[in-house]
């Protein structure tokens, strides 16, 4: 529902914990396909949230987790 041109905050999918994790974007070398989440510091795993499409999603994963920077992995 479209509340006037305003934009409904959205609830974080994941749970984001700056201690153990930080925000990382994958992308693919061959489809240059792009799919934001969170890594573990200590053991690598990485967890999916969401597909960027656009900057437009870029700005939306860090205004919605309060990231400031994001690392690109290849």
């Amino acid at each position: 529902m479209k509340l006037f041109g305003r934009k409904k905050a959205k609830e974080p999918a994941v749970q984001f914990d700056s201690e153990t994790q930080y925000a990382v974007i994958r992308s693919s070398i061959c489809t240059g396909e792009k799919v934001a989440g969170f890594k573990n510091k200590t053991d690598g795993h990485f967890t999916e949230v969401m597909l960027i499409r656009s900057p437009a999603d870029e700005k939306e994963f860090k205004e919605t987790y309060g990231v400031n920077s994001l690392k690109v992995e290849y």
